[in-house]
């Protein structure tokens, strides 16, 4: 069955955005550009919600961009080529390459995706979307991109719901731009 991951940059205190809405402490080092480029190569289908998926649009048309460099153009290449699924209540149509909005609730897309014979992981990018499939105990894997920085509030990466989740660690990479990675696994 295929896993459900939920995988974001965050400060060292656990916030994916600033109370502003900034987020400019997590541009990455080409190593950690790299690592994101890998973990994309994984991806069998991505979900978002409706701000996530505004943010990612640029990549749909960055092979335009004639500042880009190679690593960020494979990047682009490997996003638009995704499946990608948006779950917005104010959106009528969503733009983009292989990009369609669910058709269901969260909890049906899941399932019904994990049904597919498709490879790869279901990846949820988003505060929100990722809260309500924590809540539903959707989620098989949280990866961090910690970085060394607190930012004193904003959105913070994990859901905030009432349930304990156990939580085993399966990987760790510490970076140059000395940002961690950390893989943990559910624990059912």
């Amino acid at each position: 069955m295929r896993r459900v991951t939920y995988s974001m940059n965050v400060s060292l205190d656990g916030y994916i955005v600033a109370r502003d809405g900034s987020f400019d402490w997590t541009d990455p080092d080409e190593e950690v550009f790299r690592h994101f480029t890998d973990e994309l190569r994984q991806t069998g289908v991505h979900l978002l919600g409706r701000r996530l998926y505004e943010t990612m649009l640029y990549w749909e048309t960055a092979d335009q961009d004639p500042s880009l460099g190679a690593p960020e153009l494979e990047w682009a290449a490997l996003w638009k080529a995704l499946p990608k699924v948006v779950f917005s209540r104010t959106l009528a149509t969503v733009q983009g390459s292989n990009t369609r909005l669910a058709s269901g609730t969260l909890a049906e897309e899941i399932e019904r995706l994990r049904a597919d014979p498709g490879d790869g992981d279901i990846s949820i990018g988003g505060a929100t979307l990722a809260a309500e499939a924590a809540a539903s105990d959707l989620i098989d894997e949280y990866r961090t991109m910690v970085h060394p920085v607190l930012v004193g509030g904003g959105t913070s990466f994990f859901p905030q719901h009432e349930r304990r989740v156990n939580l085993e660690l399966v990987e760790t990479r510490t970076f140059g731009a000395k940002v961690v990675h950390l893989r943990h696994r559910v624990v059912r």
